[in-house]
């Protein structure tokens, strides 16, 4: 009989490290796509709030520090994920939320990572139409848009530190195009 084992989007394709910059996959737990019902912002505000401790996060914003639950040390972080729609990472949701949005896990959906180093901002200027200046694209923001050609959800978690998210099929297609860029600011001195 063959046994069947788990494998997460990224297994055996990270890490990579090229100049200063690395690539990991980030685990940032279960993943539960949060949309509230029509007027049940606030209320849905308020449930998040009790139930797990976070704000219900603002357009391009992050609620909680998403860097700690990457580190498992966090209990929930919200990320912006589109007009009237966030992402809850972490634990499970409260069954209260569901009085007031509509709830999808997601968990098998979406390939995490994270790019971090000297240089990370340079690699992903180069794929993405953002503008990653600092004081443009500040640490907490978020950002639905390409990468390359993929759709991503792009965070800045410090001066050299994103977190990427796309959808799980282009996993390996995320690293290809990261490892490449990255051979490319490294061998510019960039990274």
């Amino acid at each position: 009989m063959v046994e069947l084992a788990a494998k997460t989007p990224l297994a055996g394709l990270v890490p990579v490290t090229l100049g200063g910059v690395t690539l990991i996959e980030a685990d940032l737990g279960r993943l539960t796509s949060v949309a509230p019902y029509c007027g049940q912002d606030r209320a849905l505000a308020a449930a998040l709030r009790a139930a797990h401790g976070i704000a219900a996060p603002g357009p391009g914003r992050v609620a909680g520090q998403i860097g700690a639950r990457i580190a498992g040390q966090g209990e929930a972080a919200a990320i912006w994920f589109g007009h009237r729609l966030f992402l809850l990472a972490g634990p499970a949701p409260d069954e209260t939320l569901a009085a007031h949005a509509a709830l999808a896990d997601q968990g098998d959906g979406w390939a995490c990572a994270r790019l971090e180093g000297r240089g990370a901002a340079q690699v992903l200027a180069r794929l993405t139409p953002l503008d990653l200046r600092p004081g443009v694209f500040r640490r907490g923001q978020t950002a639905r848009t390409d990468l390359r050609h993929m759709a991503a959800s792009i965070t800045r978690l410090g001066d050299e530190d994103f977190l990427i998210l796309v959808f799980r099929a282009f996993a390996r297609t995320l690293v290809h195009d990261l490892r490449q860029t990255m051979q490319g600011v490294a061998a510019r001195g960039g990274g």
